[in-house]
């Protein structure tokens, strides 16, 4: 038997000292800021929203948000597209204001009208959610003196779910539940143009007995069969 000791066994893999993880670091960071603009926009309102107030909530220095955003409504933007996100990630159903309001599909069962009425309604629930309302509403002020800040708000936020209905609307016209010649977009505007009108400028209360009755109305106007 050799009489040589056996060798000091070195150190284990998980012994050595980790390095922080920046990416981590940043993504948490990143969210904490986005959250942050989206409390604050709903308690303060846009004009009072600034980039410090953002910073002092989210607990990072402003300097980090302007590396990241060139603006409070560039901010803005990403948070609302975040939270567009988180309610698709989530499953949220139309209409279902328990779990965050909003709605990430579009339902299909044959009857045209009744699954414009559950999504317009859906939409209602949303409008009146301040979590939605509050960005949405200073996202599309401040779009209009910013064109670049509203192309990305229409392209990012507005066009995926004008796509939506413009596709149940294509189904319907396939089916022969719409003339062949109806003009699938102008009808999803016809449809939303209002709702927003009454929304944004707040002409009107806002509720599911108007929207049953402007998915009646369109449909009645563009010659939709049941």
């Amino acid at each position: 038997m050799s009489s040589n000791p056996l060798p000091a066994p070195g150190p284990g893999p998980s012994s050595a000292p980790r390095s922080p993880d920046a990416t981590r670091r940043s993504d948490r960071s990143r969210r904490a800021i986005l959250d942050a603009a989206l409390a604050l926009v709903g308690e303060v309102g846009y004009n009072k929203l600034t980039i410090e107030a953002i910073a002092a909530r989210a607990g990072v220095g402003k300097q980090t948000i302007y590396r990241w955003w060139p603006s409070k409504a560039a901010v803005l933007l990403d948070a609302s597209l975040a939270l567009a996100g988180d309610a698709a990630a989530e499953g949220t159903e139309p209409g279902d204001t328990e779990s965050g309001g909003g709605w990430t599909g579009f339902p299909d069962t044959g009857d045209l009208a009744a699954d414009l009425k559950y999504v317009l309604r859906a939409t209602v629930d949303e409008f009146a959610d301040e979590r939605y309302s509050a960005p949405a509403r200073a996202l599309t002020a401040a779009g209009a003196t910013d064109p670049e800040l509203g192309a990305r708000f229409y392209a990012q936020l507005l066009e995926p779910q004008l796509a939506l209905y413009e596709e149940r609307l294509r189904s319907a016209r396939e089916a022969g539940r719409l003339p062949p010649d109806t003009d699938l977009r102008l009808t999803v505007e016809m449809l939303l143009g209002p709702l927003t009108y009454r929304w944004l400028l707040r002409t009107a209360p806002l509720t599911h007995a108007y929207a049953d009755a402007l998915v009646d109305s369109v449909l009645g106007g563009a010659g939709a069969r049941a």
